[in-house]
């Protein structure tokens, strides 16, 4: 009796020595949220379109952002698609990278950075874009992905949608750019 409840205590330790942190299965397993259908606004301007390598480029593994999932669309004549890109300054290639969204950022930073997945050593988001979509150019639209900026700071998956373009520099034009400003606001509790 005295070697069966050792080695059951041994047992019951080992088992949870092996066993992750709750809060990383729910982030690592979780499934994906939200959907990949176009906003109302955007239906009739873009058809869907079968590009498996231009989706594969797009999706990620979880903790290491991207999307979660999504769907490949081709945007369609005579569509006047905004699309807005938060960017680095400091970095020249930023500016036209491939993540984008629908509409213009507003609300706080941490906010914009949680609902799309932006680790701050990414980008300080100091500058903004607003460009327009060309006709003919496929686009990835999903959820974003799970990503771990530090061993203290990870965004779960989000429902908030993404734009993805593989080569926005060819992809858009009519832009025009902003830069962030300070602005402090007292917390509301």
């Amino acid at each position: 009796m005295k070697r069966f409840t050792i080695t059951a205590i041994l047992l019951l330790i080992g088992g949870c020595a092996q066993q992750p942190r709750s809060d990383d299965v729910n982030v690592l397993t979780k499934a994906c949220v939200g959907s990949t259908a176009l906003p109302a606004q955007w239906q009739g301007q873009f058809r869907a379109v079968d590009n498996p390598e231009l989706l594969q480029s797009a999706l990620g593994e979880p903790q290491q952002g991207k999307l979660c999932q999504g769907q490949v669309y081709e945007s369609t004549q005579p569509a006047t698609v905004i699309l807005y890109r938060a960017y680095n300054s400091t970095n020249p290639n930023s500016r036209f990278g491939s993540w984008w969204a629908w509409a213009k950022p507003s609300g706080t930073v941490s906010e914009y950075r949680a609902n799309y997945e932006i680790c701050y050593q990414w980008s300080p988001l100091d500058k903004l874009v607003r460009c327009e979509l060309k006709p003919g150019v496929q686009v990835v639209v999903g959820n974003g992905q799970s990503a771990q900026c530090s061993e203290y700071l990870r965004y779960g998956v989000s429902a908030v949608q993404q734009v993805f373009i593989a080569d926005a520099g060819d992809a858009v034009h009519n832009c025009s750019d902003f830069n962030a400003v300070m602005q402090w606001q007292p917390i509301q509790r």
